[in-house]
């Protein structure tokens, strides 16, 4: 709910400038939209979009940025209908590769919608899942992939009663009591991931695991690439080229085993995806020179 509050604020200052109430009309639409998917069960952004020539206004921001653009009305309702809990994705238009999505009503997924928890109960609940995935982590970590104040992270931290760990430089980090003994240490392993992986984008601090390989496998926004992972650490990353070649490119010296470990498991996606092909909307540096 905080967190949609805070996006809702984000809108309407954005279109501020090119809408008189932004707020009237988002509530408006929002509730044609809302009634419309309900109505017809799935439909996507573009379906919807149709229903009144309002939602097809598009609204230029940042024109003295760098990163200047525009956006659609549409895009926004429903983005804020998802995030509020009142739509969800469904399947995509076309191959399972699609961009284009089918919104569906919430109820068609969770019978009597998401059920309503209390704030304090649902961040421990979060945070909780989210050291059984990512800890230990820094409170800094928390904060970033939450967008809670400090307060709120500290909290929920003492609700779950989750330990403090002391990680590398000595920065104070957090588990689950539950997972505080150390691990076995893993069997040798390697993967492919993909753009924006969980994985990836885990933490907020990534030195640990990306070393200097931000600039090749990050775009200007920060969104990951297709990267290359051995051993808990990020070595490189890849490509899926229209041939369908997944090309690859290390960036640092992993032996010759882990090599011919990433050689196989390219050879295993390739295969695995057939004809489909992977085109990221944010192309990185490294992913753009093994497209070519």
């Amino acid at each position: 709910m905080a967190i949609g509050q805070v996006e809702r604020r984000r809108t309407e200052k954005l279109f501020a400038g090119g809408i008189a109430d932004p707020a009237a009309l988002f509530a408006e639409l929002e509730a044609a939209g809302l009634a419309a998917v309900r109505e017809r069960g799935e439909a996507t952004t573009a379906e919807l979009t149709a229903l009144d020539p309002r939602l097809s206004q598009r609204i230029a921001f940042s024109q003295d940025k760098a990163y200047a653009g525009a956006i659609s009305v549409s895009q926004k309702v429903f983005f804020h209908l998802a995030l509020d809990g009142w739509i969800g994705r469904g399947r995509p238009r076309g191959s399972w590769t699609g961009t284009q999505v089918r919104w569906s009503p919430i109820e068609r997924w969770l019978a009597g919608g998401i059920p309503e928890i209390p704030t304090d109960e649902a961040r421990a609940m979060l945070v909780r899942r989210w050291l059984a995935t990512f800890g230990p982590g820094s409170r800094d970590d928390l904060v970033w992939w939450t967008g809670w104040t400090v307060g709120a992270v500290r909290s929920a931290l003492a609700a779950i009663g989750a330990q403090e760990v002391t990680l590398d430089g000595g920065v104070t980090g957090y588990v689950n009591r539950a997972d505080a003994a150390p691990d076995a240490t893993p069997d040798p392993w390697v993967a492919l991931l993909p753009a924006l992986d969980a994985t990836t984008m885990g933490w907020k601090d990534r030195d640990w695991y990306l070393g200097p390989h931000r600039a090749a496998l990050f775009d200007r926004n920060g969104n990951a690439g297709p990267s290359i992972w051995v051993d808990g650490r990020i070595v490189g990353g890849w490509g899926h080229r229209q041939s369908g070649e997944i090309a690859w490119r290390l960036l640092e010296d992993v032996g010759a085993e882990a090599t011919a470990a990433i050689g196989e498991e390219a050879a295993r996606l390739e295969a695995w995806l057939g004809p489909a092909r992977i085109r990221t909307s944010f192309p990185t540096p490294t992913e753009i020179a093994l497209r070519a």
